[in-house]
């Protein structure tokens, strides 16, 4: 038995020594897997003879309606949330150094991120290109005032290239971004803590992330060929029919069509046919509205609304939409597409810029309307559970973004006192004045 004990003591001590080779020079363990070994193999070029989903063609479709409809649709509402800063819930006031001076400080930064953004411009161009390419990037600064501390700037994603060796720091490089110009100007090299990087979609096998625009990309370009036909049918581009002429000579056809040109199309005249037999109408196509695709179009656009997760309704297919769906289907737009945008918005800003960047590790960025559509709703919920006792007034006040209410027995809470009193006076003195 004690052979066994030592040879078993022995067996973990190799093992640790082994662990212990294996940490490399600043204490962090060496993964053995291999990042995205995927890339190392031959891509296989698709053979389908249509435009490539390249930044530039991923803007270009961003810019038709339907596709701007259903972007501007998460954009517009997450970029209206109100927001606010406030201490993780295992951190108390008073246990942070100058609390609400940071607190301050940070607030007035994102309002103001920097000389030319505010928040809503600066988030807007960061969302458009996370559901376009599923690229949205931000260059984060510090300022070493205190009273602004850092400064945000939008960058351009689809020129931000990764590292997938980074070694885990965040103070080592992991970020470049492509510039185009010569020389040693070509690559901007950023560490982790000085670029914040959002991924829709992240995946194992490749460091970039999947734009709901990218998954619909080859809807989008059906579709647009669809609408391209269906207007050229509509403007009479496409002619769908033709004349037959029975027993006329080659000669009496050109005369006919030379005539039917010169005078006929264009014109908006009733023209006016004697021949031994009547001309017959020779139709290629129902001559209804079926030709344009109308059905099919309508299917295009479902798919691009699937592709961004929002029901068909808000794309402006409302055929099988009623008043007992209409608003499950608002709910499960908001459920669905707006809060984990947002979400991953505030996990970014909580995570990159106040802990990795500022060091700031007690403070996180939430957004105040993720838990219900309905402000009525919402105002239920919080009343249940006050008058359940699982909430308290100021946990509510917080959760709306509102400043707590003092405390009795403080200075602001005998200021607030006071004043009441004061302004309990002066109405009983003002209604007194009325009586007389």
């Amino acid at each position: 038995m004690a052979a066994v004990r030592l040879r078993d003591t022995l067996q973990q001590a190799r093992e640790l020594l082994a662990g212990a080779r294996k940490m490399g020079e600043n204490g962090i363990a060496e993964r053995k897997t291999k990042a995205l070994p995927s890339i190392l193999a031959p891509y296989q070029i698709p053979s389908r003879a249509m435009p490539k989903p390249t930044p530039a063609n991923l803007r270009r479709f961003a810019e038709t309606p339907v596709v701007r409809r259903a972007i501007n649709i998460v954009k517009d509402r997450v970029a209206s949330l109100d927001w606010q800063v406030r201490l993780k819930r295992d951190y108390r006031i008073g246990d942070v150094s100058y609390a609400k001076r940071r607190l301050r400080a940070l607030r007035h930064s994102l309002e103001h991120p920097n000389p030319s953004d505010s928040f809503r411009t600066l988030i807007e161009q960061v969302i458009e290109d996370a559901l376009v390419g599923g690229f949205g990037a931000i260059e984060m600064e510090t300022t070493g005032d205190m009273e602004q501390p850092f400064e945000l700037w939008p960058v351009d994603g689809a020129t931000i290239q990764i590292d997938p060796k980074w070694n885990g720091n965040s103070d080592s490089v992991r970020y470049a971004q492509q510039t185009g110009l010569p020389g040693t100007n070509a690559l901007i090299q950023l560490r982790d803590d000085e670029l914040m990087y959002f991924r829709t979609n992240p995946r194992s096998y490749t460091p970039f992330g999947l734009g709901p625009l990218e998954v619909a990309f080859e809807t989008v370009n059906s579709f647009l060929a669809a609408h391209s036909f269906a207007g050229k049918l509509a403007s009479n581009t496409v002619v769908q029919y033709a004349l037959w002429m029975n027993d006329a000579t080659p000669s009496q056809q050109e005369r006919l069509i030379r005539w039917w040109q010169d005078e006929v199309e264009g014109t908006g005249r009733v023209p006016l046919l004697s021949s031994p037999e009547k001309p017959e109408v020779l139709r290629f196509a129902a001559g209804t509205d079926a030709d344009m695709r109308m059905n099919w179009q309508q299917f295009l656009i479902r798919m691009i609304a699937n592709a961004f997760s929002l029901p068909p309704l808000l794309l402006g297919l409302e055929q099988d939409v009623n008043r007992s769906t209409a608003s499950e289907l608002m709910d499960e737009a908001f459920h669905s597409a707006i809060v984990p945008m947002a979400r991953l918005i505030a996990e970014h800003i909580t995570r990159d810029l106040f802990a990795k960047r500022l060091g700031w590790s007690e403070f996180e960025f939430v957004f105040n309307q993720l838990d219900a559509t309905d402000e009525m709703e919402r105002v239920e919920v919080q009343t249940a559970l006050l008058a359940a006792g699982v909430l308290t007034v100021n946990e509510v006040r917080a959760m709306r973004g509102l400043a707590p209410l003092p405390e009795e027995g403080s200075a602001d809470g005998d200021a607030a006192q006071s004043q009441d009193r004061m302004d309990a006076k002066l109405k009983e003195v003002m209604q007194q004045s009325v009586v007389e």
